[in-house]
């Protein structure tokens, strides 16, 4: 891997006094941290694990999984903690990956949210508040850029992505107006996305959030085929052949931030425990709480869902 470890910045972990009490992680279990970003809830997982545990961390952005590794190492110091092994790629890919090493899962964790810092670089191009070129790959080695799809997508193309993904009603009228302006060049960058977009609602009228907001979403969910990818994790869960990369008794939870999300999620754990191989504890999905979102602002959308495989 070409990316360098360096020092991880501040980050908070979504949910943690939920996410480890769904987890109820015990000293020797396998911890598969699907999507570990700065590793704000590996390094929580530690003190759970004796060094008979062991610690899975996967994710999509090698600069991350970097990060996070040297956050672990830096956590345990000279003392014996839990084995830590790594992989990088998509989530969706991570039972495959698992099951190849022969390695059974007794604790999973996917956090659906992005990283502070992906969000903060304006060179990675996922927010409309800073300057940057328009790219939003997680894996910028992988795939089109949001430029790419932006500029070449047929306007009913880009009306559906936006209507569907971005859950937009003025959807038509943003595809419309991307369609003429880009005839007067390619558009490059997120701050000219972002400009696009809001000239296309009327009066710049909008509820609570930047008119861009849901393009955006809608754009990165595409790039990234994100709604894809969770439907691949939760039919890896929901298979028969589950027992290559899940132990018995299995706690898997999933983080998400926005209803397209947790909706895929809700169904998939509706039909395990229909089928009676898995059992939903508590009362779900859990909220952020106020004090909690009031902290950290970024998790207020986020919903907790998880299931216990019998």
């Amino acid at each position: 891997m070409s990316d360098v470890a360096k020092p991880t910045p501040h980050h908070t972990p979504v949910m943690p006094t939920e996410v480890f009490s769904a987890l109820a992680l015990r000293p020797s279990d396998t911890y598969a941290d699907l999507t570990a970003g700065l590793g704000g809830h590996a390094v929580l997982a530690l003190s759970q694990l004796a060094p008979a545990g062991r610690i899975i961390l996967n994710d999509l952005d090698g600069s991350n999984l970097a990060r996070c590794g040297a956050a672990l190492a830096s956590a345990v110091g000279g003392a014996a903690g839990p084995t830590v092994q790594t992989l990088r790629g998509n989530f969706a890919e991570a039972p495959h990956s698992l099951a190849n090493w022969g390695i059974r899962a007794d604790a999973v964790l996917a956090d659906l949210g992005f990283s502070s810092n992906q969000m903060e670089d304006a060179s990675r191009g996922f927010s409309f508040m800073r300057e940057g070129p328009l790219d939003m790959r997680l894996d910028p080695s992988r795939g089109l850029s949001a430029a790419e799809l932006v500029n070449h997508a047929a306007e009913a193309e880009l009306t559906g992505w936006i209507r569907d993904f971005g859950e937009d009603p003025a959807a038509p009228r943003i595809a419309r107006k991307l369609v003429q302006a880009r005839t007067a060049g390619p558009i490059l960058t997120t701050t000219r996305l972002a400009e696009i977009v809001r000239s296309a609602i009327p009066g710049n009228r909008h509820t609570g959030i930047d008119p861009a907001t849901r393009t955006f979403q809608a754009i990165r969910i595409i790039v990234n085929d994100e709604l894809g990818s969770l439907e691949a994790l939760l039919s890896a869960v929901e298979r028969s052949d589950r027992g290559r990369w899940l132990a018995a008794g299995a706690r898997v939870a999933i983080i998400t931030f926005h209803s397209l999300e947790d909706r895929l999620v809700k169904r998939s754990f509706a039909r395990l425990v229909e089928s009676g191989v898995a059992t939903v504890p508590g009362n779900q999905p859990v909220a952020t709480s106020e004090a909690e979102a009031g902290r950290n602002p970024r998790s207020r959308s986020a919903k907790l869902r998880w299931i216990r495989l019998v």
